[in-house]
């Protein structure tokens, strides 16, 4: 966790105590973050939020960064995604929120409020027009299955103990939708499935891409 604060350190900590499958780290610099898969970083804890989301980029491209901050406004948080960030929480989610939206970033989807995830979709749109002329790809039922659970916002773990089968089986027919879509990510993959209508629209106060 990128954080100037050391209670929000703490808090996070005391939240996850349990869970050993997650370790908590205050680092302060990017070279810190060479080997981890996540990062959480306190807007608060910097003025130059988004100069500092560039650094990721360009430094830890595969990195994954979850910002955690105060302001509310989604033109705000669609900036914050459009930076290269993959999830924004607020200081006030609660303890089920941010393991959701920890799991969702991990699985490689992006966490935000709903109607941010709408506007990131419809400006898609222009890129995929002429997807819209193409016959629509042979999905079979298990896979239709699959699709609608991570549209709705659900994690690989999720989607696995729904329909009954273990996470690698639900890794492979994810992988083998983005082949049919002709996508390279899971991002694109959902927006897809929106835009050409392969699942029905789902809505919520907060969810993934």
């Amino acid at each position: 966790m990128v954080a100037t604060d050391p209670l929000r350190l703490l808090g996070l900590e005391t939240l996850f105590a349990s869970d050993t499958a997650l370790e908590f780290v205050a680092v302060t610099g990017g070279a810190e973050l060479a080997g981890f898969a996540l990062v959480i970083v306190d807007a608060g804890c910097t003025d130059h939020l988004f100069e500092l989301l560039a650094g990721f980029r360009r430094q830890h491209a595969r990195l994954k960064v979850i910002v955690v901050g105060m302001e509310p406004d989604h033109g705000y948080i669609q900036r914050v995604i459009g930076a290269g960030a993959k999830g924004y929480l607020t200081h006030l989610a609660k303890e089920s929120e941010i393991r959701m939206a920890i799991e969702i970033v991990l699985d490689g989807s992006v966490w935000a409020p709903r109607k941010v995830l709408a506007k990131l979709i419809d400006s898609a749109e222009n890129a995929s027009a002429a997807s819209s002329v193409v016959d629509p790809p042979k999905i079979t039922a298990r896979e239709g299955e699959v699709l609608l659970l991570l549209v709705a916002g659900r994690p690989n773990r999720e989607i696995a103990r729904s329909l009954g089968i273990d996470e690698g089986t639900v890794k492979a027919h994810v992988g083998r939708l983005m082949r049919k879509v002709g996508v390279e990510n899971r991002i694109a993959l959902t927006m897809q499935a929106v835009e050409r209508k392969l699942v029905g629209p789902k809505t919520s106060n907060a969810g993934s891409v």
